[in-house]
């Protein structure tokens, strides 16, 4: 038999490897080894020094690992001051947003107010904006300049202008936008005073006016920002200098660098205006880039009749008239429960105040709303009992009026899809604000007064109008009573999304939303609603 087969059956090696094994025996450490490997069965696994099966040993965590292993559990997870922050700021960018739609759809309607025509300003670099709210014709739209925009307005109108204006540098976050709202904040500033009748100090800063004129108009905005230094220096500094004319100077650098910051804001938007023309009509692109980028001369901004369609929130300017032309029992006289005025004299004005007026504005107004500040006298007041603990005040306010089409069997006869029948008055939503109770834990409440004795479901109106009637709101001290005359008709009281009954006092605002009920209606009218009428 073959020496190295009988090797195999008995379990030894093969007499051919014994030098090769021998060696290796003798680096692994002797004999002993030999012995293992002869008497090993030969079908079972193979020993081996140098690797070893066995389980690992883990260590116990140490307590600096628990620590960092609690970090970032604790960056995974929000307290809920930070949940808090985090909801009012996603809030903000949501009415920031609805803000911006509303103001790219009046544009394009035609029937935009001044503080749309400088956010539509802004729409072509705003890097915040959803791109698909643009529209590929937006480019061609003519747009006004933000400075034609300010002085073509009144008083009143700027008035109005810088509150809006307040409510977008509020809420933009982005950081080429708030530059540009902070620019027009200061240059409405400026043209109101300049509005202003000037007394004898404002008559002897004029007559250098121009001499500033020659010096600050020709600088760049870094002449201006370096300029702007060497005066607080100066003013800072204890040498003998003519102080008012110093300040007076810095005042007038403070606009002529706002001026030069929305320059080169407007020059960007030209650029990105042009670059957009150039991929649709190559013609007119050619014309934007030799022009300044904007429309020559501003309409007459806020007035009645500034467009054919009417604006979704008058001016200053058209309240007024409106009252002039309700005081004066006109035929044009807006339906009952819609007519609209400024506000009187007694106004709180307290930063909580404005602070949440801002906040309600920001939100803006919805399609078919339009704003309603039909304020009437309240009946048989007379002089709270706290007058001469507290001052009175009036309550500020931002309401609305919901209108829309009536599809009414006349309706249905002589009007259509093209011709829609006058619009009627169809809710409110009443939002007034009361930061500032004695007693928080009171809420304000409020009351329907029905006046001549009528009573509730009775009409005394003629036919084709309706009956109106008193809503009055009753807080506390400091605050006066309120009161509105809006239409007189049932309310739904249901629970529906977006269009349900609301009456809540939270954290410093009194809200009443209600809608009245809707007659039923047949499959024509059903057909009309259900494209929009």
């Amino acid at each position: 038999m073959d020496p190295g087969r009988q090797a195999m059956i008995n379990g030894w090696k093969s007499p051919l490897q014994g030098d090769r094994d021998a060696r290796d025996r003798r680096v692994a450490g002797g004999g002993r080894d030999g012995d293992r490997e002869r008497d090993r069965d030969i079908t079972g696994p193979r020993f081996d020094s140098s690797n070893r099966i066995s389980k690992t040993h883990r260590p116990p965590p140490s307590k600096s690992t628990g620590a960092n292993s609690a970090a970032a559990a604790s960056g995974r997870y929000l307290t809920q001051d930070q949940q808090s922050e985090q909801f009012v700021a996603d809030e903000d960018k949501f009415v920031l947003n609805q803000a911006k739609k509303k103001a790219d759809i009046r544009v394009r309607e035609h029937r935009a107010k001044p503080i749309d025509h400088l956010a539509f300003n802004l729409r072509f670099i705003d890097t915040d904006r959803d791109i698909f709210d643009d529209h590929d014709a937006d480019a061609e739209i003519s747009i006004l300049g933000p400075e034609a925009v300010l002085e073509s307005l009144g008083e009143a109108q700027l008035r109005e202008l810088d509150e809006d204006i307040r409510s977008y540098h509020t809420l933009e976050c982005n950081k080429k936008n708030k530059e540009y709202w902070t620019a027009l904040l200061a240059l409405c500033a400026d043209r109101r005073q300049k509005l202003k009748p000037q007394g004898p100090e404002g008559r002897a800063v004029t007559s250098v006016a121009s001499d500033v004129d020659r010096i600050l108009s020709p600088k760049s905005l870094a002449q201006l920002e370096a300029l702007e230094k060497q005066i607080r220096a100066k003013l800072q500094s204890n040498e003998p200098i003519d102080t008012d004319y110093w300040e007076q100077l810095l005042k007038s650098l403070l606009v002529y660098k706002a001026k030069a910051t929305l320059k080169s804001i407007c020059e960007e938007v030209k650029a990105a205006r042009v670059g957009l023309l150039k991929t649709r009509d190559l013609e007119k692109a050619r014309e934007l880039e030799a022009s300044d980028g904007y429309a020559g001369a501003a309409p007459a901004l806020g007035s009645a009749g500034s467009s054919s369609k009417p604006a979704s929130r008058p001016s200053a300017a058209v309240m007024a008239s409106a009252s002039a032309s309700a005081s004066a029992g006109s035929s044009s006289a807006p339906p009952p429960g819609t007519a609209r005025f400024a506000v009187v004299g007694t106004e709180d004005f307290s930063q909580a105040t404005k602070a949440l007026y801002d906040r309600e504005v920001a939100k803006g107004i919805s399609e078919g709303e339009e704003i309603f500040t039909a304020e009437e006298e309240v009946p048989g007041v007379s002089k709270p009992l706290w007058a001469d603990k507290y001052r009175p005040r009036k309550p500020r306010y931002f309401n609305r009026v919901q209108m829309g089409y009536e599809w009414n069997k006349y309706n249905q006869t002589h009007y259509d899809h093209d011709h829609p029948p006058p619009k009627v008055v169809q809710g409110y939503k009443f939002n007034i604000f009361y930061p500032d109770l004695i007693d928080k834990t009171k809420a304000p409440t409020f009351k329907i007064i029905r006046e001549h004795g009528r009573r509730k479901g009775e009409s005394l109106a003629p036919a084709g109008s309706e009956d109106t009637c008193l809503i009055r709101f009753i807080a506390g001290p400091p605050y006066e009573d309120i009161a509105f005359r809006i239409v007189d008709r049932e309310w739904d009281y249901s629970a529906k999304k977006e269009r349900g009954f609301k009456s809540s006092f939270d954290k410093g605002i009194l809200q009443l939303h209600f809608q009245f009920k809707k007659p039923v209606r047949g499959r024509v009218a059903r057909a009309m609603g259900d494209i929009g009428l």
